[in-house]
Formats: C-alpha cells, sequence, structure tokens
C-alpha cells in the first residue's frame, strides 16, 4: 500500500534532513520532488497543483526557515497538508438511534461489492449489532449464492429470494423482515455493470427510493487510478452516496485514488480494504494512513488490532505461566496463532515506528510461522510441555512428521528454551510480567 510513494518521499525526506538550514531554493527544490511523487502516484494534477501552492505558502514563511530544526518543519507541514486532502477527521458510520439502519453498497461490477457487504456484517457484529444481509444483486450469475456463503461463514443471515425478481421489491420486503426479526442494521448488497450505464443506475435509484438508507456507500476499486475518481463522480451525481469503501488498498503500490478520491468527489471515505479475509476492513482514519505513506508507523491501529485478538483474561493467564515458568510450547502456539489473525508479520511492522525497513527484509518470512506450527503439531502433548525429554529418536520422527529436518526441531527447542530463561528472569526481577495490551 503506497510503497512507491512512501519510498520516494522518504528519500526526498533523507536529503532535506541533512541540509540543516534551508533556503528558499531548497524549500522549492523540495516541493518540486514531493510534486513529481504525487503525480507519479496517480494523484489528480489539479490536487497536485493546489496541494504545493498551499504547501510552499507554509513552507517558505519564517516558521520554517527561522526554525531550528527547518526540515522536520518541512516535513509536519506535508503531513498536514496530505491529513486534509484526505478528508482530516474519520468519518463514522452513522446508524438510526432505533429500528432498522438500512445501508445500501453500490458500485462497478468487480469492485468487491458483495465481500465488502460481509466484512461489514463481521464488523458490526462484533460490536454487538445484530445484521441482516440483503442480496439485491439479482442479474451477476451467483451473486446471491456467493453472499449466502459468505453469511454462513461469519453466522449472519441473508435475505434472499430465488429467481431473478424484482430487486426494490426484495429491498422492501427485506427491510420489512428486518424489523420483525429485531435486525439493527441491513445492508443491501446491489447489482453492479462493468462500466456506468442507465439501466443500472436507474434500478439503484428505485433501491434506494424503497429503503431509504441512512448510508448509501460506494465500494471503489482503488487500484484502478483516477477512473475510480471519475466513477465516485458520477455515482454521487447520480444517486447521491453519503461516503465510500476503497477496497484493494493493500494491492495499490501508488494510492493515487486513495489521496485524489475525497478532495474531487468531497464525500469522505469511511472505510479502507487491506486485504481478501473477512476481518481485512478497517475504519479510515486520514492521519494514521498519512503516518504510514510517511514511515511514521500506526500504532494506534496495531493496539486496535491486538484488542480485538487477545483479551485480558488471556493476557492474565499467560502472564501467570510466565511467571510461574509454565509457558509451554503450546502456550507459544497459540500466541503464534493470535499474532497471525491480526494479519501479515510484514504489515504488522510496517505499523510500529521506525520498523518499516525492516518488513522488508527477506528474512521475514511468513512461512516460517508455518514451519514452527507444523513441528510443534507433530509433537504430542507431553512433548509440548517439556521439550527436555526430547531425546534423539523422538526428534527424528518429529522431523518425519512436520516435513522438516532434525536441525530444524533442535533450533526451535534451543529458542524456546532461551525465551523460557529469559522469562523466569525478568520474572524474577520484576515480579509477574505486564502485558499492556489494554
Amino acid at each position: 500500500m503506497f510503497e512507491s510513494l512512501s519510498d520516494r518521499l522518504a528519500a526526498i525526506f533523507t536529503r532535506l534532513r541533512s541540509r540543516g538550514k534551508l533556503s528558499e531554493a531548497d524549500v522549492s527544490e523540495v516541493l518540486r520532488e514531493v510534486r513529481i511523487a504525487l503525480l507519479e502516484a496517480d494523484v489528480n494534477l489539479a490536487l497536485v497543483k493546489d496541494f504545493i501552492a498551499r504547501i510552499r505558502e507554509r513552507a517558505v514563511g519564517a516558521e520554517v526557515l527561522e526554525s531550528m530544526t527547518p526540515a522536520q518543519a518541512v516535513i509536519a507541514i506535508v503531513r498536514d497538508g496530505l491529513i486534509e486532502l484526505l478528508g482530516s477527521q474519520e468519518a463514522p458510520v452513522r446508524f438510526a438511534p432505533s429500528g432498522v439502519s438500512a445501508v445500501m453498497l453500490a458500485g462497478l461490477q468487480g469492485s468487491g461489492k458483495t465481500t465488502q457487504a460481509a466484512k461489514l456484517a463481521a464488523l458490526w457484529q462484533g460490536q454487538g449489532r445484530r445484521p441482516l444481509l440483503v442480496a439485491c444483486d439479482v442479474h451477476r450469475p451467483a451473486a446471491v449464492e456467493q453472499l449466502i456463503a459468505l453469511g454462513a461463514q461469519i453466522e449472519v443471515p441473508v435475505y434472499s429470494e430465488p429467481g431473478n425478481g424484482d430487486a426494490p421489491a426484495i429491498a422492501r420486503r427485506a427491510l420489512e423482515q428486518a424489523r420483525r426479526t429485531g435486525n439493527s442494521v441491513a445492508i443491501f448488497d446491489t447489482a453492479g455493470r462493468l462500466q456506468i450505464d442507465e439501466p443500472m443506475m436507474a434500478e439503484l435509484e428505485r433501491v434506494k427510493t424503497a429503503v431509504e438508507p441512512i448510508e448509501t456507500l460506494l465500494v471503489v476499486d482503488a487500484m484502478t487510478g483516477q477512473e475510480a475518481v471519475k466513477v465516485a463522480t458520477t455515482f454521487d451525481q447520480r444517486i447521491g452516496v453519503t461516503g465510500m469503501i476503497l477496497t484493494k488498498l493493500d494491492g495499490d503500490a501508488r494510492g493515487g485514488a486513495a489521496l485524489s478520491i475525497r478532495a474531487v468527489t468531497g464525500k469522505p471515505v469511511k472505510f479502507i480494504g487491506v486485504g481478501e479475509k473477512i476481518g481485512a476492513l478497517e475504519p479510515f482514519y486520514p492521519d494514521r494512513l498519512v503516518s504510514r505513506v510517511l514511515g511514521m508507523g500506526d500504532v494506534l491501529t496495531l493496539i486496535e488490532k491486538s484488542q480485538r485478538v487477545f483479551d485480558e483474561r488471556q493476557a492474565k493467564k499467560l502472564a501467570t505461566k510466565i511467571r510461574d515458568a509454565r509457558f509451554t510450547l503450546s502456550d507459544f502456539l497459540e500466541q503464534m496463532r493470535q499474532i497471525k489473525r491480526m494479519g501479515s508479520v510484514q504489515d504488522l511492522l510496517k505499523m510500529i515506528p521506525g520498523m518499516g525497513k525492516l518488513a522488508e527484509r527477506p528474512e521475514v518470512d511468513e512461512r516460517e510461522l508455518a514451519r514452527v506450527e507444523a513441528i510443534i503439531l507433530s509433537m504430542t502433548p507431553q512433548e509440548r510441555d517439556d521439550p527436555r525429554i526430547l531425546n534423539a529418536s523422538r526428534r527424528r520422527r518429529i522431523a518425519a512428521g512436520s516435513g522438516r529436518t532434525v536441525q530444524d526441531i533442535n533450533r526451535l527447542v534451543k529458542q524456546f528454551e532461551a525465551s523460557q530463561k529469559m522469562m523466569r528472569s525478568l520474572s524474577k526481577q520484576r515480579g509477574a510480567p505486564r502485558i499492556p495490551l489494554h
């Protein structure tokens, strides 16, 4: 996500820091490079011109040229400008104070509406709401079946009707059922097309009239660049959107759509899709995204991810085991699986300030976690609880069962024993270790 833009800006700011006091010519040179970086990232040309003009006005002022740390001052101004471009503040989804909150999803075919509907349902169910998914795409083959399968996966009910019925009528009946069954939010997955056309827009207008959604969210493929901005503008002019979900942002190395769409349409980005998994949907925080783009990390999102995976009871139980020297390979396996549920190791490292470059190293290998898991699963429960009983024949058996070598088994056991010693040492020095997840 934003890889090319991040790399370009990082190189610019590294050179800037080495210059000490800055002249107006230095600032102009830096802003020229920032302008090129943004254009290469496919940011809207008019936006880039306006952005650079506003940044220049502040950057050539006394606050920078007379600053003791002018490079940091310029970086701060660029950061503030990017945040302003993205909308400054988070724009949370609105919910009705009572009854059913209707949320309609719209977008072109292939943008990921059906998957995003399921992701929203899973997110809101985790927050204590009772979602209902509604299959209003009566045109795309297997669209209804896809939504039903996703609903079963996340254990959320799906309202659908057989055959190619009338989408507005289906939406109306689904909303009535949601009221009867006590669902607090109904998510309407509507039909898309390969391109914007009149019948598509007319049907969307009728669905919107039928359910009067509190939110009309446009699902946009970030990888289509400035075409995404044009699509958003057209949809907003025709049906009136209240916000956007940018999908496939994890595959968009340039990021031009994300940086342009809010300023051009005037409508906020409310969520970003950062992967294919059901949990790979994040509320959109402009300041956090800019921090990631500038290589400053995103600690708040990392904390929120950890809080969704770990709970306080688990943390206390783990702390007790460590304190009493009862931390086993089974505990280690469970902790490793929980970390994997938070996302890729590379993505997690990028959220830690200063660790972004480490995530790019080849030795940060996701497959290593799978190899370790295979080794531990090839052990008996007794062996996981007490690796000291692992004699040569046991190690050969585990190596054969996991598809690894005896040397791999020896390395894992040695690392685990070293970590146990460190835990015991810390426990003796400070008492029970604290796990600051909450």
